[in-house]
């Protein structure tokens, strides 16, 4: 006889448990088995049918998670914004909650354990897809998949992206869950098939090739964290020109580990310069030096300031004793950080939107840089993105569909303190690699800063706070992965289906209703 749902006070106690274990799976600690076990529990506490109270649990399970995760909101610009961001996300795992009742209403569908996984599954890509879009673009922090930086599973994100490395994790979950509800219930048949799919999934993580060997020769790349004056302050650029310096001293350091010209790139971060070279004569002077000095064309963070008003958050490349030759200008600017959507409206929450005083403007070109080699005596195309675009599936995939051969992340993390947020981002990047097999680089201001090869093994990384800079040797890729090749494709048949299962069990509610109404009674 089937187990009866838990009491409504263990389902809220399991619904927390497993909403910090999955918080625990994203750097730090990055305990990745945390995002199993996390959602298992969820998919226990969910067991009951009434939409109201599953929508309770999901929020529940939602501000354990995020609120914890994304702590250096905090940090940045203060509680309110980082309360109001937590609450946000997790109403999205409230909506999920209610979308998961509705699903299992139609009998059909609740009869068979194996629909059960396959609409709790696409159910949550659904969710996770909704808020990595909504509401001003979304926040596609949290994603299941980008706790998996470390998990052999992480190699499903070659074949088929975050959406299936999401649902691959969600799956697991669910499979656990079933596991054990299935060895309480004494269901010998039912706990081994839950048991012989968990390996399944395991295996299959083993047998997908993910190829670190060059393609198209390999390019020598030095990258500089220059650190910024005051850690962790908003206020870490306040003193003029001393960033630019510092990076320009650290590119000059490159000098102690190579000879010039023997580097084919040289890597700065987000904001590597706090003044506009293309205006400054004097920063345009100081960058030259540094690239004449190294030898090699350096791409550079920077902020530009059109006429017409705004700012565009930019990266330069900049090629020795001539300038400017190529810019890539950040496609999506972070609300309420970079640009104040509703100002009003906002400022009645926080005052630190008046921090922001210029809204910075969306780029429209994709996220690729020419970079002429002479050593490999043809043009190398870099993929850029810049910041917190690395969240973004479609950005990313641009970039590399455009030509991209190696990624680059250029971010500025300075005020987010001491916070785990550069290594969350940092997985982001990781799990990149592995999606599209490139080596990527992460560059920051002030760390985490890595060099990560095409299957997401870290090959070096920097310190959070110090002045700091890699060298290294990365393969160059032109192959696209079955995740790039498919495209948004994966994500919208599951989209579909998560709509689909929803509708499906609603419609089939309302005919067991509607028969339950014109029986005549015993």
């Amino acid at each position: 006889m089937p187990l009866t749902p838990p009491a409504r006070w263990t389902t809220i106690l399991l619904a927390a448990l497993g909403g910090y274990l999955t918080r625990l799976a994203f750097p730090d600690p990055g305990w990745w088995a945390g995002a199993y076990v996390g959602v298992g529990l969820l998919y226990l506490a969910l067991r009951r049918d009434s939409a109201r109270w599953n929508t309770l649990i999901g929020l529940v399970w939602g501000l354990a998670c995020f609120a914890p995760m994304i702590t250096w909101a905090n940090d940045a610009v203060g509680p309110v914004p980082w309360i109001a961001l937590s609450v946000l996300e997790a109403l999205f795992v409230a909506g999920f909650g209610a979308a998961w009742a509705w699903a299992r209403r139609g009998h059909a569908v609740w009869r068979s354990g194996w629909w059960q996984l396959l609409t709790f599954v696409v159910l949550w890509v659904g969710v996770e897809e909704l808020r990595s879009a909504q509401p001003f673009g979304g926040f596609p922090w949290g994603r299941l998949a980008f706790s998996q930086a470390d998990s052999p599973l992480a190699s499903y994100a070659w074949l088929g992206g975050t959406p299936l490395l999401s649902a691959v994790v969600a799956a697991v979950g669910v499979l656990l869950a079933r596991a054990v509800l299935a060895g309480l219930d004494v269901r010998l048949g039912r706990t081994l098939a839950a048991l012989g799919a968990l390996v399944g999934i395991g295996v299959g993580s083993l047998l997908v090739p993910l190829d670190t060997s060059a393609e198209t020769g390999s390019l020598r790349v030095g990258a500089v964290q220059g650190n910024v004056p005051e850690p962790g302050q908003l206020d870490a650029f306040g003193q003029r020109r001393q960033v630019l310096d510092n990076h320009a001293n650290g590119t000059h350091a490159l000098l102690d580990e190579v000879e010039p010209g023997w580097l084919d790139l040289v890597l700065w971060p987000e904001n590597g310069t706090d003044i506009d070279p293309q205006v400054d004569a004097e920063a345009a002077a100081i960058i030259d030096e540094a690239a004449v000095a190294v030898g090699a064309p350096m791409l550079v963070g920077t902020v530009e300031y059109p006429e017409s008003g705004g700012r565009y958050n930019t990266a330069v490349l900049w090629e020795p004793g001539e300038g400017v030759v190529a810019t890539y200008s950040k496609q999506h600017p972070a609300p309420f950080a970079e640009y104040v959507p509703m100002r009003d409206v906002a400022r009645l929450f926080s005052d630190a939107v008046d921090l922001v005083t210029a809204d910075m403007l969306p780029g429209t070109e994709p996220g690729v840089v020419p970079v002429e080699s002479e050593r490999l005596g043809r043009t190398v195309v870099v993929g850029d993105v810049i910041c917190f675009e690395v969240a973004y599936d479609a950005l990313v995939r641009e970039s590399v569909r455009e030509g991209g051969e190696l990624l680059v992340v250029q971010t500025n993390n300075a005020s987010f303190g001491w916070s785990d947020e550069s290594t969350q981002q940092l997985a982001m990047s990781r799990l990149r690699a592995i999606e599209h097999g490139r080596s990527t680089v992460q560059i920051s201001t002030v760390g985490v800063s890595a060099v990560i090869a095409p299957n997401g093994t870290v090959m070096d990384r920097t310190d959070l706070f110090t002045a700091d800079r890699m060298v290294a040797t990365v393969p160059l890729r032109t192959s696209l992965s079955p995740a790039a090749a498919a495209g948004e494709w994966p994500a919208l048949v599951l989209d579909a289906l998560a709509v689909w299962v929803v509708l499906a069990g609603m419609v089939g509610a309302a005919r067991l209703r509607r028969k339950d109404r014109t029986e005549p009674a015993a």
